[in-house]
């Protein structure tokens, strides 16, 4: 019995674990391991952010700026929207806490879909609040039945589009339609994290993917999520940000931690976001390796859905733990489903074309071997 159960609050009594990294024993080393279980930029930073970093160091004697002033400015001039209906945080995540403190408590609900990220409801939980989940509907989320569940103790609904872990997206005219219906008392997040690759595939696709920023510039009951995490390959600084209505966004503001977003975060993310070229170049490859990694993995046998993110998503008809196990002593970690729901299915991130080759190789000699 831990002396501290009977200190704890229910929220932490109750919370489960996650890690955010898959591991068995041994571990590789960082120079062996081809990394394909989070999502992230194989390409790295921007040289930009790189440069930049180095020259913040000098002041990181210095308290940053609380109010990340100059990198909501720019922010909020690339999106045309007023600076206060920009809050920069740590990390997306760190948005999704604010929003949680803010409009959460005992007795209140938020909704989102099963087999979604895995965070809301972490963070959810954390204050004490309930999250239900909706079935999802052809491996995309339902949003009849996410409306259905409404309550009138529901205070916020995620959206994850493209939903991660599936891929999959919810285009224009269904959130559209979902919107017209959402009552006052709910806010809605949409969380573009994946925004610049799923903004590529729409187009290639001719879908219209995201009207997130008329609705901002609406005011409406809407907060967006965006983050440098991804197509800008910072990830380890943890700095993103929402935009919403500027009241909201103030009342948050209020519940964040102090100087919760460092100097250097902040001066790497306004050089990355000054670097299209290094976006568009992780955003170019992302794209033809979509396309490497579902045909090999359907010439497996595999059911893989098309992805309109950075990683795909599919359903190995078995317990995926032992496989991700087996391709990780190979030096290749990749992100199996059952926390999320999911236990025969796999995310893999997409990676350089080499390294798609070596984890293609090698989930194919897996696959011989164990049939």
């Amino acid at each position: 019995m831990s002396r501290f159960v009977d200190l704890l609050s229910k929220p932490a009594r109750e919370m489960g674990s996650y890690s955010p990294h898959f591991s068995v024993t041994p571990a590789p080393t960082e120079a062996q391991l081809i990394k394909l279980d989070s999502n992230e930029n194989p390409f790295g930073p921007s040289l930009r952010a790189v440069k930049a970093v180095r020259t913040a160091m000098s002041s990181m004697h210095v308290y940053p700026d609380d109010n990340c002033i100059e990198l909501r400015s720019a922010l909020a001039s690339r999106h045309r929207v007023r600076p206060e209906q920009v809050l920069v945080t740590a990390g997306s995540t760190g948005m999704l806490s604010l929003l949680c403190q803010t409009l959460l408590g005992p007795g209140l609900n938020a909704i989102t879909s099963a087999v979604s990220f895995i965070v809301y409801g972490m963070a959810v939980h954390t204050v004490g609040a309930q999250l239900i989940e909706t079935p999802l509907r052809d491996d995309r989320f339902d949003l009849d039945a996410i409306f259905r569940a409404i309550n009138r103790d529901t205070r916020l609904v995620f959206l994850a589009n493209p939903n991660n872990p599936t891929g999959t997206m919810l285009d224009a005219v269904a959130i559209d339609r979902f919107l017209a219906q959402v009552p006052a008392h709910v806010v809605v997040v949409l969380d573009e994290a994946y925004y610049d690759f799923a903004a590529h595939f729409a187009a290639v696709r001719k879908i219209e993917y995201s009207r997130s920023l008329d609705y901002v510039r609406q005011d409406a009951n809407v907060v967006v999520l965006r983050t440098f995490s991804k197509a800008h390959g910072l990830a380890g600084l943890r700095v993103g940000y929402g935009l919403g209505p500027s009241e909201l966004l103030g009342y948050c503001a209020h519940m964040a931690n102090t100087y919760s977003v460092s100097s250097v975060a902040q001066a790497a993310a306004l050089a990355a976001l000054d670097d299209q070229s290094h976006v568009e170049h992780a955003v170019a490859n992302n794209a033809t390796q979509a396309q490497v990694l579902l045909e090999g993995l359907s010439e497996l046998g595999y059911c893989v859905i098309p992805t309109t993110a950075n990683f795909v998503y599919y359903d190995l008809g078995k317990d995926a733990c032992g496989f991700a196990t087996q391709l990780r002593e190979q030096d290749i970690s990749v992100r199996p489903l059952s926390a999320w729901g999911a236990p025969n299915c796999i995310r893999v991130t997409i990676g350089t074309p080499e390294q798609n080759k070596i984890f293609l190789k090698a989930a194919c000699e897996l696959t011989t071997r164990t049939r």
